[in-house]
């Protein structure tokens, strides 16, 4: 373990069933518990300028994916499904009550999924930036997938790690800078084989298990958050259409949802719009 990589968090894990250890933060009390799950390749500390405002008010609980952070990696499948069941399981196994799902990215994915798949989980859904909204056919989700792999090979992990990174935020200076630096020591932890495929994976099952022609099935509120200068979403070399325009669409499937666009802001909404974002939870929340 890295010493300190979390403060001012103390982590908990947990072993679950079929996976290995869980790493995640446990902050604050309330009623209501807000579980967090991060994107691809990130980490639990993502929700870390949410967290210390949040604490204040509910329970707050972030957790490491699978092969991500401080949690174990192993042979596992990486794909969404799976995800899900352990977001589900993680939830059950420590009897967490009134749950929101609040997810970044992929893990606004694994949220859906989850809520979709067992509607008791949760009485509220927070989508920061979700992946699922846009739609891939089988043949542009392959090329996606093979335009990734060329860049990877091209490239150090790092240094394709540092990218995204920066890709997230629509302003970047430290606040981009302190997570890349987490997230490059966290991957040196893992063998690399390992990491490498936990992120193709993840990758797969973001193109190939979508969630947009079932979102009209979602039992629960959800609120949806988006950066207007978005630039992962739309994948821009297959989908000249825009950020606004994808989120809409998604939206507009959902039968109870609201849509919140915020100006002078990247992917990494949570992050670089924290005081906006802590706000629309709170009165969501209510």
């Amino acid at each position: 373990m890295i010493p300190n990589l979390y403060a001012p968090f103390i982590t908990k894990s947990i072993k679950l069933d079929g996976t290995g250890k869980i790493n995640y933060i446990d902050e604050g009390t309330g009623t209501t518990t807000l579980v967090m799950i991060h994107g691809l390749a990130n980490y639990a500390l993502g929700w870390k300028r949410n967290i210390l405002e949040l604490r204040k008010h509910y329970r707050c609980i972030a957790i490491d994916l699978p092969g991500n952070g401080l949690s174990e990696p192993g042979d596992f499948p990486y794909s969404i499904q799976y995800f899900s069941n352990v977001v589900f399981e993680f939830i059950e196994r420590l009897r967490l009550e009134n749950v929101v799902l609040i997810g970044h990215s992929m893990g606004g994915q694994v949220a859906i999924t989850t809520a979709l798949e067992h509607p008791q989980v949760a009485r509220k859904i927070v989508l920061c930036a979700p992946a699922g909204f846009e739609i891939f056919t089988p043949w542009e989700a392959s090329l996606y997938e093979t335009s990734l792999s060329i860049f990877d090979y091209f490239s150090s992990d790092e240094a394709s790690l540092t990218n995204t990174i920066y890709q997230s935020f629509y302003h970047h200076p430290q606040q981009a800078n302190e997570m890349v630096q987490d997230l490059v020591k966290l991957q040196r932890t893992h063998p690399l084989t390992d990491y490498r495929r936990m992120v193709k994976a993840s990758i797969h099952g973001m193109l190939h298990e979508p969630v947009f022609n079932s979102l009209h099935l979602l039992q629960v509120p959800a609120l949806v958050v988006f950066g207007e200068k978005d630039a992962l979403i739309p994948a821009k070399a297959l989908h000249p259409t825009t950020t606004r325009k994808i989120a809409e669409e998604g939206v507009a499937q959902i039968p109870d949802a609201s849509l919140h666009l915020i100006p002078d802001c990247g992917h990494f909404v949570q992050w670089e719009k924290a005081n906006e974002v802590n706000e629309l939870i709170r009165k969501f929340v209510k």
